[in-house]
């Protein structure tokens, strides 16, 4: 009798471990992620949030490091690059101000994971990434996910993507050495560019192109991995 009432309870705590297996561990991660790491510390707009709270994070960083995937902490994804860490993936994308119709141009894919955020956000999004095996796995990764209004290609990111512009918004997830002009000029009237700039020390910016005239608000000092040319040589 014993021992049935061990198996029975050995199977009903099976069933326990099923219903709150990986996946519902990830989402109440996620939930005080939002909660505690980026609503707390500022981030306002709603849509931003549920962005953030929708995206599953931890699909966009490698396998050993699910477990920090919810940590507000930027995470290695290979090839000496980053995912950004969640704050400032919000803080960046709550800047643009996007109310949903707009054509953004993300430079520096990575992962995929701050294209993915955007995609909820904007009509179509545009993103380069200058590092062909990152361009690859972040296209098969989103492509698997569902995400339908993201182009990806392999290229320079401080020269644009013209054949696509103007952009609405445009938002830089490495930081160039020097303003990036070639971006600006991508930048529709009334547009909206968010970067780092900088070599050593680095500030975010906030650039608005308002009647043809640039105006630039610094926003926060940052740390993010630096711009690279075609050749690998740091812009």
């Amino acid at each position: 009798m014993e021992n049935l009432i061990n198996i029975v309870f050995c199977w009903v705590l099976g069933f326990g471990n099923l219903f709150s297996g990986p996946d519902k561990d990830f989402k109440t991660k996620r939930e005080s992620m939002v909660k505690t790491q980026i609503e707390n510390r500022g981030i306002k707009d709603k849509k931003v949030l549920g962005a953030m709270l929708k995206v599953e994070r931890h699909e966009f960083v490698p396998l050993e490091l699910r477990n920090y995937a919810y940590k507000d902490r930027p995470l290695p994804i290979g090839k000496g690059q980053t995912i950004s860490q969640p704050y400032i993936v919000a803080l960046m994308t709550e800047l643009l101000e996007l109310k949903g119709g707009e054509k953004v141009l993300e430079v520096g894919t990575g992962s995929g994971y701050q294209a993915a955020v955007l995609s909820q956000l904007a009509k179509n999004i545009y993103t380069i990434e200058i590092i062909p095996e990152l361009a690859g796995g972040a296209e098969r990764l989103l492509k698997n996910l569902g995400y339908e209004n993201i182009k990806i290609k392999v290229g320079d990111g401080w020269l644009g993507w013209e054949d696509h512009a103007p952009f609405d918004a445009i938002i830089v997830t490495c930081a160039p050495g020097e303003m990036p002009l070639k971006l600006i000029e991508q930048l529709a009237e009334n547009g909206r560019m968010v970067l780092p700039l900088g070599t050593g020390y680095q500030e975010l910016k906030l650039i608005r192109k308002i009647n043809g005239v640039i105006k630039i608000e610094n926003i926060a000092s940052v740390r993010f991995v630096p711009m690279i040319k075609k050749m690998g040589e740091k812009k």
